[in-house]
């Protein structure tokens, strides 16, 4: 078999393959062999008409790619190994001459993975935007527990209070007519934590018990409704029931009820336990995150179209799945968005997902990082246990859906090579302010660079190429 192999620009490959009459005839035959044994040819037995009555009933077409098929295989498999290709899809048949007696002639395209450049990714000082714990979380933390454990007690003594929890009546109408739904009887409100329409539980404070009386607010622009995004409406009130909402006394009892404490002390020590693991986990998270965007700042990668347009498909389908999951459609979105606004940003996103992937696999080669049994049968259980199924369920799941078991391991992968970069390298937490102009200075230092190129390049006056005459003629017609 004879194989060459040119390599071009943009990791693509062209291969040109002769595989030898004897084998491209022996192919043949056994197509038209596996035909004769398949169809139903009038006066003979299933497999035994000769081959020309074979040919004439199929079509040598349909017995030459089913030839192919069988040769293909093992050709590209040999022109892979003896060149020593990453390669990223399947080879793609561009044309072949396949003649019985001749040797086979196949001409095919190869996308090839990008070859990455790291110049370096391990003794880095990195700067990480440090997390800053609000000075009050405890307070909110005790004061969220204490909300938890209220109680609600009736008043009839006064008007309606913004932290009230209210029942009433309210009837809608949009330029005189009723909206369609828009009543009820009724209706309990916490006047503290609405979802209605904005200022409508604003005008329901410091009303009185049992007197009618208006709400006038308008519909949101974007509301989901259009006959009604806009337009002004009046909602007439009453309100039956007032219950003002009354908090536990912070104190040693309290602690005791809401968790296996003994004194107030000791559930405030466990809350700040919370908040500091919570400090070091969003640490830990943001330290990771800056090395990434560290390295995609810094990696040299040549990404194919075909790649990136394979990738932002893959995202298009995902998004649609979310937007139906939410209850809305594919219209409503790129009415919302603008098509131009979410393709781009499912671009960038695309462009983003394959440079993170080709950085953890060119770490993970060339630090011989692996996914081991043991790391596999650890994240079995940690997903088992998840998703509520015993081990071997999931693992009978799990093997019945390869994609999962390629994603699990990928996953396990990415965790890998995560944990060497955090332990290889050194982050130097600053606040946050100081972090975000640090981003501002070094935005402002790329938008004058790419300007500055681009000046350079305008100023250099260049001679016209046949492909840019003809583009300014199509244009221009």
């Amino acid at each position: 078999m004879k194989i060459d192999l040119k390599k071009e620009e943009h990791n693509i490959a062209k291969v040109a393959i002769e595989i030898p009459a004897k084998d491209g005839l022996s192919a043949y035959n056994r197509a038209v062999k596996d035909y004769a044994q398949h169809i139903n040819i009038p006066g003979f037995r299933r497999g035994k008409a000769p081959r020309n009555i074979v040919e004439r009933h199929v079509g040598k077409e349909r017995i030459i790619s089913e030839a192919l098929e069988t040769l293909l295989p093992s050709a590209f498999s040999q022109a892979i190994s003896d060149n020593k290709l990453d390669i990223l899809t399947q080879p793609k048949v561009d044309d072949y001459e396949y003649e019985v007696g001749k040797d086979v002639k196949v001409k095919a395209t190869i996308e090839l993975k990008p070859e990455v450049t790291l110049d370096k990714y391990k003794g880095m000082t990195v700067e990480v935007e440090e997390y800053e714990t609000p000075k009050d979380a405890l307070d909110k933390s005790l004061e969220n527990l204490r909300n938890q454990s209220a109680k609600f007690e009736t008043v009839t003594d006064r008007k309606t209070k913004a932290d009230d929890t209210i029942v009433f009546d309210f009837d809608g109408y949009v330029n005189g007519e009723k909206i369609e739904h828009g009543d009820a009887k009724n209706y309990t409100m916490d006047l503290s934590n609405s979802n209605f329409i904005p200022g409508f539980a604003e005008q329901l404070v410091g009303q009185e018990l049992d007197k009618d009386f208006d709400v006038n607010v308008t519909f949101p622009e974007n509301y989901h409704e259009t006959k009604l995004a806009g337009q002004p409406a009046v909602f007439k009130c009453k309100i039956h029931e007032i219950k003002e909402k009354v908090l536990p006394e912070l104190n040693d009892e309290f602690a005791q009820k809401v968790g296996p404490f003994k004194t107030v002390d000791e559930l405030k020590a466990d809350i700040q336990s919370y908040l500091d693991k919570q400090k070091a986990d969003t640490d830990k998270k943001n330290f990771e995150r800056a090395i990434m965007e560290k390295l995609h700042d810094e990696v040299k990668v040549d990404i194919h179209e075909a790649m990136i347009d394979r990738e932002s498909d893959s995202l298009l389908e995902e998004y649609k799945q979310k937007l139906r999951g939410q209850g809305f459609t594919w219209e409503q979105a790129v009415e919302a968005q603008g098509l131009d606004s979410i393709m781009k940003t499912i671009r960038d996103d695309a462009v983003y997902r394959i440079k993170n992937s080709l950085i953890i696999d060119k770490i993970a080669k060339d630090e011989d990082i692996k996914v081991d049994q043991e790391s596999m049968t650890s994240k079995m259980d940690t997903l088992s246990a998840m998703y509520q199924m015993d081990r071997e369920s999931f693992a009978k799941y799990m093997f019945q859906n390869p994609g999962m078991i390629n994603s699990i391991s990928q996953q396990i992968l990415n965790e890998k090579v995560i944990n060497f970069l955090t332990d290889n390298n050194t982050a130097k937490y600053v606040k946050a302010k100081k972090a975000k102009a640090a981003k501002s200075e070094k935005a402002e230092k790329e938008t004058k660079a790419k300007k500055e190129t681009k000046a350079e390049k305008d100023e250099k006056p260049k001679k016209a190429t046949k492909t840019t005459k003809a583009k300014a003629k199509a244009k221009a017609e």
